[in-house]
């Protein structure tokens, strides 16, 4: 980031981070600004890459998508082609909502969205067995969700708004 996050910088993110839909003249209102500057704020952050995007979130039980798998992949050759491979592939399973390339006896951390246990087990054999890149896969199938959020913990950046 070229400039430093101000306070006003920051309500705006925390503002717009849990509500995307909000019109420019309601965030300004909300954070003490008239609609121009606070546009050009918000422009700022989105060329300065802060905002990467606006996005509406959806709720996957109401869809039929409530089956909810974290999987941890261990490559059986832990090659920079076969992350590579490995990491491209996971870019066309749509089923796969997050990846991480994590340090310890796995390489991957993905979570991975279904409709049931059926659609889970058609996904591990027909995509991520298949691929052949892993020597050991640990499922570990969502009982329950506690804490789900998108939102960024600006307090830490900005103490006052913690």
């Amino acid at each position: 980031m070229t400039e430093k996050l101000d306070p006003v910088d920051a309500k705006i993110l925390d503002i717009v981070q849990n509500d995307a839909s909000l019109s420019v003249a309601e965030i300004a209102e909300r954070v003490g600004l008239s609609p121009s500057p606070c546009w050009r704020r918000i422009k700022r952050l989105e060329d300065e890459g802060v905002i990467r995007g606006r996005v509406t979130l959806l709720d996957s039980d109401k869809l039929g998508l409530g089956f909810e798998v974290y999987a941890m992949v261990k490559l059986a050759q832990p090659t920079r082609e076969n992350f590579e491979a490995f990491e491209a592939a996971v870019q066309d399973w749509p089923e796969v909502v997050q990846c991480a390339n994590i340090t310890g006896r796995e390489d991957f951390l993905l979570r991975i969205v279904t409709s049931d246990i059926h659609a889970f087990d058609h996904f591990l054999r027909e995509n991520l067995l298949a691929l052949g890149l892993g020597s050991d896969v640990q499922s570990h199938i969502v009982v329950r969700g506690v804490k789900n959020t998108t939102a960024v913990p600006l307090g830490l950046v900005t103490p006052h708004l913690g």
